[in-house]
């Protein structure tokens, strides 16, 4: 629970909306509940803005608040704020910053992102509250900014390439100062005439006064940022990455000062200087920061692409002319005119023309889509050779590109519950690696060989270097924003980064039939005409009288004749006989269609059929028949086709080790037809929507982990119930709002590359945190010499800072393998 620490400045109010109030009694009953909150000194309601303002005291909650309000019957929904930190280094800063906000009374919850460096914020009374965020942030030692709706990627990559930048010109000043230091000391241990040599050509102390000069530039310039930052971290109780560099090159290069300007001080055997330990550990561990900043940058590379592909302006026809104007100006119901090789600007509904849209960048499908009058584009995605108008309908936030950015973003920001264990124990890694270091050096100074003074110092220092809880603290977050990138670009959009785990556990997959596995449209799929009739003619003439019918399968056989360009006759003395069939006249003929009862309520033997409508039963197809001028013309199939990557996706799912079920509303005849069709062992038919919801709770209770695809409001009950809810990306909003991971292209295919994906993040992260922990597990000892009493075996401060840089270095690095996962998928 968040309380008010007594130390933190109290905040005087906090207004929140409140929802469901719809009278006085409510006014006084939100206002009661609210007043018996621990913590809560005054509490009033707004009944006209339907907000709830408290002024909290010490002890309050704002966990607690929502809670008392959600109990009287009402709903509070506190804002979710984002803001920009700098300075943090480590998984420790992420701790502490976590911490700082948490403290704010009106915060719920707080998360920090350390690959993203940012702070996502669930807090009431909205913006009003950054102030007191910011200063929070800010009182911990580290620089906020509150994250803007208009801001964007440009932003962010600015100040990537800012400090990518700046570390590179400090690499280099460390380095070209650190070089000679370097190279006149260790040359000189290990090639003695070389020793010899600079003793006679700089005589007395003048060498160590060189090092002192080289060592100050080194630490006063590309170093300070260490000294800024460590120190006052230090000073707070609340060490970092930052306070191990800062403590380790300090005792180096303070140590050195003393052998430098006060020998007398020391033992004869203890007069060592350790300039070059101190700048070589400031330059390697900048030159790892370096390479991690690079690293970094490209893994939010897929986000950074999706952004790209938002269009600057727009040609449109206002008042019959047409003018380019921005597409942020773009409103619903716009005429947008679109030319061969133009990117759409906004979602819309072609109106006239016709043309190919390469959908690759949204959808992960290479193959160009058609388009024409009523089909739907999406903004972002190249029209090819043709020209088209089509009228918006979704623009700005709600365009769909907008909605995949935001959802990739939410996803790249969020905590696995494997990183809530991470961060638990990278609290208290920086003072347990300080005092590691200080135990280190007392057990050197008491049992260590002379002189006692130099090995205890080298060894702590070697200590404080090497540990790298920053590692551990990108260990997580790196794989999440380039698996959920990698998974965007292929289609797949994960809602919740929560959901990466849960899918990757997953056994089961259940899979709603209608508009998954099929088209979810039915479609004439046979026509076959008795002695004596023609086909073309017999559609026609059905098609046509199937024209006045509201019947879907009739629509079916009316789009059917559509494809083959047949015309369509006018119809007269239409009838519809519920159940049984439509008649009319068509072109002087007397045209009758409908089920088999039909045709017998209307004296006509379907026998000659008999064979075919077997057949076509076990295909799960629906048979009708046709008659003219009352003899039996034909027999007609309708079904809802399965789509032509269901079988491949389905044999994916089951190469994956997934057991495969298929739940839907029709009859067990159809649904077993379809699921053998799509090589389906396992079916639940005649399914209502709590049908669905009970067959996922049944495997749940037997212990499986499932995920549930679906497309329909039907299915927004399941996709909820199940572990993973993985809706179709065509289907309703309401499915879309209900799951956890949405396949954009409608594709069932992109659910093995899901799974595909979710697997090969979490796999990513275990091999990360291994190497996080053990590198620092089997160094840090290494490091404080537990090898030297049985091999002789010490580790140098400068190996440390090599295998520190390059260790944070490896786990990005490694993260970015995911940019091929789910190929070939």
């Amino acid at each position: 629970m968040n309380q008010i620490p007594k130390t933190f400045p109290p905040i005087s109010t906090i207004a929140v909306p409140v929802a469901g109030m719809t009278c006085a009694s409510c006014v006084r009953r939100v206002e009661k509940a609210a007043a018996g909150v621990p913590g809560v000194e005054t509490s009033a309601v707004n009944f006209a803005t339907e907000t709830l303002t408290v002024t909290p005291a010490e002890g309050f909650s704002a966990e607690a608040l929502l809670r008392a309000i959600h109990a009287a019957g009402y709903e509070v929904k506190p804002e979710v704020l984002e803001l920009d930190i700098d300075d943090m280094t480590c998984a420790s800063c992420v701790s502490r910053v976590e911490k700082a906000l948490l403290k704010v009374p009106s915060v719920e919850k707080a998360s920090v992102n350390l690959a993203t460096n940012k702070a996502t914020v669930t807090v009431l009374g909205g913006r009003s509250q950054l102030p007191a965020l910011i200063k929070a942030v800010e009182k911990a030692g580290y620089k906020a900014r509150a994250v803007e709706a208009g801001d964007d990627e440009d932003r962010g990559q600015l100040a990537r390439d800012r400090e990518i930048s700046t570390l590179t010109r400090d690499v280099w000043i460390a380095g070209l100062l650190t070089l000679p230091l370097f190279v006149l000391e260790m040359g000189s241990h290990i090639y003695a005439p070389m020793h010899h040599w600079l003793m006679g050509a700089l005589p007395g102390n003048t060498l160590n006064y060189i090092y002192f000069a080289l060592a100050t530039a080194v630490l006063l310039g590309p170093g300070l940022r260490f000294f800024e930052k460590g120190v006052p971290a230090l000073l707070r109780g609340g060490p970092d990455m930052n306070s191990l560099v800062a403590v380790g090159t300090a005792a180096a290069y303070f140590y050195s000062l003393v052998t430098t300007f006060a020998p007398g001080v020391l033992p004869a055997e203890a007069r060592y200087v350790y300039y070059e330990a101190a700048t070589v550990i400031i330059t390697l561990v900048l030159l790892g920061r370096l390479l991690e900043a690079r690293a970094k940058g490209r893994t939010g590379q897929a986000i950074r692409r999706l952004a790209g592909l938002q269009v600057k302006t727009a040609r449109v026809e206002r008042d019959g002319v047409e003018q380019d104007i921005a597409s942020g100006d773009v409103v619903a119901g716009d005429i947008v005119v679109i030319r061969p090789g133009e990117r759409i600007a906004v979602d819309g509904e072609v109106i006239d023309g016709h043309s190919y849209v390469d959908e690759a960048m949204i959808s992960g499908e290479p193959v160009p889509v058609e388009k024409q009058a009523g089909a739907i584009v999406i903004g972002g995605t190249i029209n090819k050779s043709g020209s088209f108008r089509f009228r918006a309908t979704k623009v700005g936030a709600d365009m769909m590109l907008s909605q995949i950015i935001r959802m990739v973003g939410e996803a790249q920001g969020a905590k696995l519950p494997i990183q809530m264990m991470v961060d638990r124990i990278t609290a208290w890694f920086v003072p347990a690696v300080m005092g590691a270091a200080a135990l280190t050096f007392g057990v050197w100074m008491m049992f260590g060989p002379e002189p006692a003074y130099t090995y205890a110092l080298v060894n702590a220092v070697a200590v404080l270097i090497i540990a790298c809880p920053c590692a551990m603290g990108l260990a997580t977050p790196t794989s999440i924003m380039v698996g959920t990138g990698r998974a965007a670009e292929l289609g797949v959009l994960f809602r919740k980064g929560e959901a990466l785990q849960t899918l990757s556990e997953v056994d089961t997959v259940v899979l709603d039939k209608t508009g998954t596995i099929t088209r979810g449209e039915p479609e004439l799929t046979d026509l076959k005409v008795a002695e004596g009739f023609d086909e073309a003619e017999v559609l026609a003439l059905v098609a046509s009288l199937e024209s006045r019918s509201e019947h879907p399968l009739a629509a079916a056989i009316v789009e059917a004749a559509k494809a083959r360009d047949l015309s369509l006759q006018p119809v007269d003395g239409f009838e519809a006989s519920v159940g049984f069939g439509v008649s009319g006249t068509v072109s002087g003929r007397r045209i009758e269609a409908g089920a088999d009862r039909y045709m017998v309520k209307i004296g006509l033997a379907i026998d000659r059929f008999a064979a075919d409508a077997e057949r076509l039963g076990d295909e799960g197809k629906t048979p009708l028949y046709a008659a003219i001028d009352g003899k039996l013309a034909a027999i007609i199939a309708i079904s809802d086709p399965i789509k032509p990557t269901s079988v491949s996706a389905v044999a994916g799912l089951k190469a994956l080790g997934l057991k495969v079920i298929m739940v839907t509303g029709d009859n067990r005849r159809t649904a077993e037809a379809v699921a053998k069709a799509a090589g389906i062992d396992e079916v639940v038919a005649e399914a209502l929507p709590q049908t669905k919801v009970e067959t996922v709770k049944a495997l749940k209770a037997k212990g499986q982990k499932v995920a549930f695809v679906g497309d329909g409001i039907n299915d927004a009950p399941a996709l909820a119930e199940a572990d993973t809810g993985i809706a179709v990306g065509t289907g309703t909003d309401v499915a879309i709002e209900s799951a956890d991971i949405v396949l954009v292209a409608g594709d069932l295919t992109a659910a093995v590359r899901a799974v595909t994906i979710a697997r090969a993040v979490i796999r990513n992260i275990g091999q990360n945190l291994f190497w996080a922990f053990g590198y620092n597990v089997l160094l840090i000892p290494v490091a404080a010499g537990i090898l030297y009493p049985s091999f002789g075996i010490l580790l140098s401060p400068m190996i440390g800072a090599a295998a520190m840089g390059l260790s944070s270095v490896f786990v990005v690095t490694n993260a970015l393998r995911l940019k091929r996962a789910g190929q070939g998928q």
